[in-house]
C-alpha cells in the first residue's frame, strides 16, 4: 500500500528517507508551522496488535517530554484518520547517520569518534536522568547535524514499545543483536548500562570497522558474550591511545556493575582517553577495587612501611602513591581470567540447554507444520504448557550463565 500523501491533514510528504522492519521514515512539511519535519509511518501490520500501539503511544509520550540539544525531539504523534497509520512526527536532521559513514569510510577518526560518542552520551545523560532508556542505541540511530556539526539520537521510546511484541521480536533482535547488551539477550529488563554497553559497541566500530563480537548466528553471539574476550582496538589501529582504548572497551564488560555508572561518566572517560589520560572512573573499573577500600589499605600499608615518628600521611597522598606502583592492566586481566574460568566450569550445562532449545524449535516446527486442518491425529498444544517450558528455560539460563 502506497503511503498517505498528506498525515493527520497537515504534514505533507516530501521524500522517503529510510525503512526498517517496523517503521518508514519520510521528510515532510509542516503546512502550519511552514517547517521541515520527519515523519515516521508503522507499518500497518502494527496497528492489529493493541497492546503495541499502546505502548507505543505512552513511550511517544515519553519520549516528546526530552528536550535536549543531543536528542531529536518529537513535536507530534497520533493515527491519520484517513490511512488509519500511526505515525510519529520528529525534528528533521539534515545529515548522514554513523551507519551511513561507516558504509562510507568503513571507520572512523579518532577525534570525530570522541566527538560523535561524547555529544551521544550527553543526549543519553539527560534521558536516564529524566528516567527514559533508549534501549536501541546504533550507528543508525546517531544523527549528525551537518550545520551545527553535533550528534542526535533519534527513536526514543519505540524500542520499549516493540520489546514484548512477538510481531517485532525476532526481526529486531536480528537487525540489532549486535548492539544488544548480554542482559538484554538474556530479556532481562534494560537500565542505563544496557545503554551504555550499546554506545561502546558503537564507538568499538567506529575506529575498528568490525564488530567486538564478529558472529554469524545468535547462537554465536551470545556464546561470545559470555565468553569471548573483547580484542583490543590497538590491534587493528596502533594510533590510538591506550587510555581511550580501555574506556571504549570497559562499556562492554558483560557485568552492567562493571561499566560506567552513568553516560557522562563515559564521556569523561573516551575524551580524557583521547589525550592519553585516564580518569578516576577508568581507574577506578580497570582496578576493580572500591576508592574508599582502596584508600583505606594504602594507608594501612603505608602506615606500616613507616618509621614510628607518629606521623601519618594524608589519604590522597598514599592513593597517589598507590595509583602510580598499582599495575591496573595486569589486574583487570587476572580479574578476566578468573571470571572466565569460572565460567568454563558452567558451559557443559550452557550447552545442554542449548540441546533442548534445539529439540523444542524441532518439536514446535514439526506441529505446526502437521497442522494443515486435517488433524494428524496431534493434539492442541496447551498454550499455557509452552508458555511455562519457555519461563524455566528462561530460568535455566539465567542460573547457569551468571
Amino acid at each position: 500500500m502506497s503511503p498517505p500523501q498528506t498525515v493527520a491533514g497537515r504534514y505533507r510528504i516530501d521524500r522517503r528517507l529510510g525503512a526498517g522492519g517496523m517503521s518508514t521514515v519520510f521528510q515532510a512539511t509542516d503546512s502550519v508551522l511552514e517547517r521541515p519535519v520527519a515523519v515516521k509511518l508503522l507499518a500497518e501490520h502494527l496497528a492489529e496488535d493493541e497492546a503495541f500501539v499502546a505502548r507505543f503511544r505512552r513511550e511517544a509520550l515519553s519520549a516528546a517530554r526530552l528536550q535536549h540539544p543531543n536528542v531529536v525531539q518529537v513535536f507530534d504523534s497520533g493515527e491519520d484518520a484517513e490511512s488509519g497509520r500511526h505515525y510519529i512526527v520528529m525534528e528533521y536532521v539534515d545529515g548522514p547517520s554513523c551507519a551511513d559513514l561507516l558504509r562510507e569510510h568503513k571507520r572512523l577518526e579518532l577525534e570525530e569518534t570522541v566527538h560523535i560518542v561524547r555529544d551521544a552520551c550527553h543526549g543519553l545523560d539527560y534521558a536516564h536522568r529524566a528516567g527514559v532508556v533508549h534501549r536501541d542505541v546504533k550507528p543508525g540511530n546517531l544523527l549528525i547535524a551537518e550545520e551545527m556539526h553535533i550528534t542526535k539520537l533519534a527513536d526514543f521510546g519505540i524500542a520499549k514499545a516493540a520489546e514484548q511484541t512477538r510481531i517485532t521480536q525476532v526481526g529486531a533482535v536480528l537487525g540489532t543483536a549486535a548492539y544488544l547488551s548480554p542482559e538484554q539477550a538474556r530479556g532481562d529488563e534494560s537500565g542505563p548500562a544496557s545503554d551504555i554497553y550499546s554506545l561502546g559497541v558503537c564507538a568499538y566500530q567506529f575506529l575498528t570497522g568490525r564488530l567486538p563480537h564478529e558472529y554469524s548466528s545468535l547462537t554465536e553471539l551470545a556464546l561470545k558474550q559470555q565468553e569471548e574476550h573483547v580484542q583490543p582496538i590497538t590491534d587493528f589501529r596502533p594510533e590510538v591511545p591506550h587510555e581511550l582504548d580501555e574506556a571504549i572497551r570497559l562499556c562492554l564488560e558483560r557485568d552492567p556493575g562493571s561499566r560506567y555508572r552513568s553516560a557522562l561518566e563515559m564521556a569523561q572517560a573516551l575524551e580524557g582517553g583521547l589525550q592519553g589520560e585516564a580518569t578516576d572512573a577508568t581507574r577506578r573499573l580497570t582496578v576493580g577495587e572500591d576508592t574508599s577500600a582502596t584508600q583505606a589499605m594504602d594507608a594501612t600499608s603505608a602506615t606500616r612501611a613507616m618509621p614510628r615518628t607518629g606521623y601519618a600521611p594524608a589519604p590522597a597522598a598514599a592513593g597517589a602513591a598507590r595509583a602510580e606502583t598499582s599495575a591496573p592492566a595486569q589486574a583487570r586481566r587476572d580479574r578476566r581470567e578468573s571470571a572466565r574460568a569460572a565460567r568454563r566450569r558452567r558451559m557443559a550445562s550452557f550447552f545442554a540447554l542449548l540441546l533442548v532449545v534445539a529439540a523444542i524449535g524441532a518439536v514446535g516446527l514439526a506441529l505446526l507444520a502437521s497442522d494443515d486442518g486435517g488433524g494428524g491425529g496431534v493434539s492442541p498444544v496447551d498454550q499455557g504448557d509452552v508458555d511455562s517450558q519457555i519461563q524455566g528455560l528462561r530460568d535455566f539460563l539465567n542460573e547457569h550463565t551468571r
